[in-house]
């Protein structure tokens, strides 16, 4: 799916999930184009790289990813490959549980959910209104591993909106 594509199909999705919660459109939307590769990667309607946890409702499925960690002893279900990088961390090439949503709105909503009952995030739910500060809350929470993010986040969102028809 090229992003035309997923703007097009996801847009709803992102914009329903504004109206029913106050996050802005932009944040589903382009946390989703990010993490899926514009929908490429978005296995059983998991477009948001959302780990599964002991307890969670969801399925789960068993999928190759990167991890940044500092530590050289993190536990994955598998691990494919460990590096220690310049900057002292490790790079990980794992596979590890992700959730698994039925439907595409499922995933979208679980998203939003995923932040609300995770203290960790509460600043990052404060600003739910700005990407931009969202972006930087949910980084310096540990949404992701990898080290520049909030900033790939932001590039990817600029994409989105120049893709929104007008």
């Amino acid at each position: 799916m090229i992003a035309e594509q997923f703007v097009k199909k996801y847009l709803p999705e992102a914009l329903k999930v504004e109206k029913e919660t106050g996050f802005h459109h932009l944040i589903t939307l382009t946390q989703g184009a990010l993490e899926s590769g514009w929908g490429e990667k978005a296995l059983e309607n998991n477009f948001f790289g959302i780990k599964w946890s002991e307890g969670d409702k969801q399925a789960k499925q068993l999928i190759t990813t990167t991890e940044y960690l500092s530590t050289p002893n993190a536990k994955f279900p598998m691990v494919i490959s460990k590096t220690k990088q310049p900057n002292g961390k490790y790079k990980y090439i794992v596979k590890d549980n992700f959730r698994s949503y039925p439907t595409a709105a499922e995933g979208f909503a679980d998203h939003i959910q995923f932040f609300l009952k995770n203290p960790r995030y509460a600043k990052a739910v404060e600003v739910k209104n700005d990407p931009d500060k969202f972006f930087d809350e949910i980084a310096k929470a540990g949404y992701a591993t990898a080290p520049d993010y909030a900033e790939k986040l932001k590039q990817v969102m600029h994409s989105v909106i120049i893709r929104i028809p007008k």
